[in-house]
């Protein structure tokens, strides 16, 4: 009797030991999962609304970037008539880029410093990680070409003309892969401010709108002053290059 005592003590035991473990394991999954939301749910409550602010103030910079470059392109179709339009937004451009870039890289870095809220957010797709710097180089490169070739002396004109007809041609192919691997978030995320609902769910709303709303008054101005740069430019090289 004691032996049969001490063997189901022993079995019901083992037993118990061997339930304890999953429960174990799923109560430390619960517990991890029920971690990363909290992190989340704390992020978008912060002024700027964490992760998910960033991400919104993303959507829509890139929504409102791809209104203007289409209006961009279309200036290329007939630069030489439409040359002061191609420059004005342009230069509107410039400070809704850096927003975006600014946001973007905000979140990478974020993400590979370690910041918890965006590392349980994770990362982009490996190609668009691989093609983001890429971005960022072509944009610089497009954009830096394009206000110098209103500035440089004769000498340069024909050097800058080059640089940016040819970074415009790689930038337009890595552009596409980009906004479509992006579409979307984007579609999804750029309206997100602007109805009361959806709003209220993430802090910094207001911030966000204003920052969009910054960048292209700031633009404004730039195109402002570079508007007489744009019609000098075309009459002095504007036949040399047919623009």
């Amino acid at each position: 009797m004691v032996n049969s005592s001490r063997h189901t003590g022993a079995v019901s035991n083992t037993s118990g030991n061997s339930t304890s473990r999953p429960s174990g394991a799923r109560s430390s999954g619960k517990s991890s999962s029920v971690g990363q939301a909290s992190t989340a749910e704390q992020s978008s409550q912060r002024p700027t609304g964490g992760p998910e602010g960033n991400s919104r103030l993303t959507g829509m910079t890139a929504a409102l970037l791809f209104v203007l470059l289409a209006g961009e392109g279309v200036t290329i179709l007939s630069v030489q008539s439409l040359f002061t339009p191609h420059v004005v937004i342009g230069m509107i451009l410039v400070p809704v880029v850096l927003v975006k870039m600014g946001t973007t890289i905000w979140r990478m870095a974020s993400y590979y410093l370690g910041t918890p809220a965006y590392v349980s957010r994770g990362a982009p797709p490996l190609l668009l990680r691989l093609l983001g710097p890429l971005v960022v180089l072509l944009t610089v490169e497009v954009f830096l070409s394009g206000i110098l070739l209103l500035f440089v002396p004769s000498s340069w004109q024909d050097l800058t003309f080059l640089a940016h007809k040819a970074g415009f041609v790689l930038w337009f192919g890595v552009m596409v892969v980009h906004v479509l691997g992006h579409l979307f978030d984007t579609t999804r995320l750029a309206p997100a401010d602007l109805f009361r609902r959806s709003r209220a769910q993430v802090r910094g709303a207001g911030m966000r709108l204003w920052t969009l709303a910054g960048s292209l008054v700031v633009g404004a101005l730039l195109a402002v002053v570079t508007a007489p740069s744009a019609a000098s430019w075309l009459t002095t090289y504007g036949s040399a290059h047919g623009g």
